[in-house]
């Protein structure tokens, strides 16, 4: 199992969520990060590639882990950090 499932509260956008997880003592650090994607303005047809180009110039170091439902004119993108801190 790589993967479980944590709730959280509700948070603002743009900011980091730090998660401190303890396997076999080793205590490892995940960073989860939130952003709203705006498409006002494109198309229905559109919307995926506004996804795309996105995720295509965003920072190399997050990757995508989650994209949300449609909230309005904006879409929730979660980022988990790629390569994150451990700790002893």
């Amino acid at each position: 199992m790589r993967e479980i499932v944590i709730l959280i509260p509700d948070i603002d956008t743009e900011q980091n969520v730090e998660i401190d997880v303890r396997i076999n003592g080793k205590t490892k650090t995940r960073q989860y990060r939130v952003e709203l994607l705006s498409w006002e303005g494109s198309p229905d047809s559109e919307r995926v590639t506004v996804i795309q180009h996105r995720l295509n110039a965003y920072d190399k170091n997050w990757a995508l882990v989650e994209i949300g439902a449609p909230e309005g004119k904006k879409i929730p993108l979660l980022f988990r950090r790629v390569n994150p801190p451990e700790t002893e």
